[in-house]
């Protein structure tokens, strides 16, 4: 396997913030921002299903984030990118027009697949 340079853990550590700080917010937003999204994506009832998922997507985030902190790797990698494309997946199908939102919610998940692909690639046997 390749040895992480010290930009590949700068990366990786970028990437353990974004999920992190994502299942953090989900949860101090539950009531809020969080449960808006699901709102105008039409899913807004029942109130035990809208803050399931909001809790369950908050706890893929931890997970992944985790995985990525303390179990760097091709697998942690692959986890990730997977995750992140059947949320993006799944909110574009729910709400198409986050890819025109001027924040970018959907947007920024190109690079980060890109940042993805490259640690997952760095981690390949020669």
């Amino acid at each position: 396997m390749t040895r992480p340079t010290d930009d590949d853990r700068l990366l990786r550590l970028s990437l353990v913030a974004v999920w992190l700080f994502t299942a953090f917010a989900s949860i101090v937003e539950l009531n809020g921002q969080s449960r808006q999204v699901l709102v105008d994506a039409g899913i807004a009832s029942p109130p035990w299903l809208v803050q399931s998922l909001i809790l369950g997507g908050a706890a893929a985030d931890l997970v992944i984030g985790l995985a990525l902190w303390l179990r760097p790797g091709r697998a942690s990698y692959l986890a990730a990118l997977g995750l992140m494309l059947l949320m993006t997946a799944v909110a574009t199908f729910l709400q198409p027009t986050l890819w025109l939102h001027p924040l970018g919610p959907l947007l920024k998940n190109l690079p980060i697949a890109a940042l993805l692909w490259h640690l997952y690639r760095r981690r390949a046997t020669p």
